[in-house]
């Protein structure tokens, strides 16, 4: 039995979970993490799976597709949903962390642990063995140059970004109300509501403000993933767009007044405490004294002060259809897996499923076992299944959405009872998958 140490590189959340699922079946892991060496341009702490982009893992309903793959990772013991579940932050239907306490728990907890070696600095290209790579969409440059030359492919480009996080006291209070959408759930929401005329002024200064230039890129070809499309690209495309995007007021309603705002800028907590707030779906680009000026014209952020301003950097994936099994090896090298953004899935809840997978994977590879491929009808598998099977040419990153799975045996017009019968087949084939597979190999 190989128990030579399986080398995990990136300490995103991908690779965190996939060191500690291969540590948990009893084979030793070499954790590799370049920072605080060397940082990547979107990353601001040393501690493993920090969350760049936004806290929040998605809608925690199991109904929704990332509720499904949430309670699918539970179901499966991911240490990544197990300490978003222990630092939750109140978020309405959304599974919100504090991002400094989960990332500080994460690195503590992998660090304490037996058969996990964490090193820090950058591993320049692939080594001999089993490998599990989740270094994420933005490989350093010698490892990204490596890797092409093993596939002998470029990589696919898109442009991703990071929203502002604001000080809580600095919110106008008078002005921003608590309240989350249709009343579900507790109220923990912030929001600034909008008229008419305040709306259109935000619109137009939005439209006119000055954008950062993006590095090695021409902005003429610059793909953006829609889902973290920028406040102010959304704002070009038309008067409307945010208003049905990020700033839709339906559902929501000031109990002061008890009417509708025109528009309203949602801010969701970023921490236990209530001390820093995020500025819901306003992922942007532009220059920072232009974020400052024309955000702090949105109604209760006049005195707005900024602890993090809004950033965009390049990412980048490989084209897994061509280049991956569904069990998230490599065809040409099947020793080495592979799992995260960098492999075209999209969302945090998605890179910890990877993880999960690659890790469990990797580990029984070491232990002289066959990789496993998760049941097509769960989320988790439908998700890998749709990477290494879509069409090559026009591959584009992927999160968890109920359109990947296989159709049920009879239609259902009702989208609520239709998404409820997905949940219910999805943990029955994962109960079954895990009782009869997993339990056979490497433990649960």
């Amino acid at each position: 039995m190989d128990k030579q140490p399986i080398q995990v590189i990136g300490g995103g959340l991908a690779g965190t979970e996939a060191a500690w699922q291969i540590a948990q079946a009893g084979v030793p892991a070499i954790l590799h993490e370049m920072r605080p060496k060397r940082f990547s341009p979107a990353h601001h702490t040393e501690h493993l799976a920090e969350l760049v982009c936004s806290n929040s893992f998605g809608a925690m309903a199991s109904d929704r597709a990332a509720g499904l793959l949430h309670e699918e990772l539970r179901q499966l013991g991911s240490i990544i949903i197990s300490k978003a579940d222990e630092h939750a932050v109140p978020a309405g239907g959304a599974l919100a962390v504090d991002r400094g306490q989960f990332g500080q728990d994460l690195t503590e907890t992998l660090s304490s642990h037996p058969l996990i070696e964490f090193r820090r600095g950058e591993v320049p290209a692939l080594p001999e063995g089993i490998v599990v790579l989740a270094t994420g969409p933005l490989t350093s440059p010698d490892l990204a140059e490596d890797l092409q030359r093993l596939t002998g492919m470029e990589y696919l480009s898109f442009f991703d970004a990071a929203s502002p996080i604001i000080v809580g006291e600095s919110i106008n209070r008078d002005i921003a109300f608590m309240a989350s959408r249709y009343d579900k759930g507790e109220a923990s929401y912030l929001n600034c509501p909008m008229n008419k005329e305040q709306y259109l002024r935000f619109w137009e200064e939005l439209r006119k403000a000055e954008q950062t230039e993006l590095k090695d890129f021409d902005r003429e070809t610059a793909k953006f993933f829609e889902a973290c499309l920028p406040i102010e690209e959304q704002a070009q495309r038309g008067e409307d767009t945010m208003r049905y995007g990020p700033l839709k007021p339906v559902g929501l309603s000031d109990s002061r007044t008890g009417e509708r705002p025109y528009a309203v800028v949602q801010l969701r907590q970023e921490d236990k405490a209530g001390q820093l707030w995020n500025m819901v779906g306003f992922q942007t680009n532009l220059r920072w004294g232009e974020q400052k000026r024309v955000f702090q014209l949105i109604p209760g952020l006049e005195a707005a002060e900024f602890v993090r301003l809004g950033v965009m950097h390049r990412n980048t994936f490989i084209n897994a259809p061509q280049l991956m099994y569904p069990t998230l090896q490599f065809k040409q090298r099947p020793t080495l897996f592979a799992a995260g953004q960098l492999i075209g899935t999209e969302g945090y809840t998605a890179a910890a499923a990877g993880g999960l997978l690659a890790g469990r994977n990797a580990a029984r590879l070491a232990l002289g076992q066959e990789p496993l491929t998760a049941p097509p009808t769960t989320m988790m598998g439908a998700l890998f299944e749709f990477i290494s099977s879509a069409s090559p040419k026009h591959f584009q990153p992927m999160p968890p959405n109920f359109g990947i799975l296989p159709e049920l045996g009879a239609k259902i017009k009702n989208k609520q009872e239709r998404y409820g019968r997905y949940r219910d087949r999805s943990l029955a084939d994962l109960a079954n998958w895990k009782d009869a597979v997993l339990k056979m190999g490497v433990g649960v």
